[in-house]
């Protein structure tokens, strides 16, 4: 998942999905995802499962 588009808003899963804005935000606060712009993101391709779970968790 090297590119995603966020979604516009979150679906309420649990765990939430990895298309989430939340998510995808937490990710790149963690540093393992870099911003574009409102909705787009870079996310590292060896994300640590750790870390994924974490960033999923409600």
């Amino acid at each position: 998942m090297p590119e995603m588009t966020a979604k516009k808003k979150c679906c309420k899963d649990k765990p939430r999905c990895k298309k989430c804005p939340v998510v995808l935000k937490r990710l790149a606060d963690a540093g393992c995802a870099e911003r574009l712009d409102l909705r787009h993101y870079v996310v590292d391709k060896k994300v640590k499962k750790k870390v994924l779970k974490q960033a999923r968790e409600r």
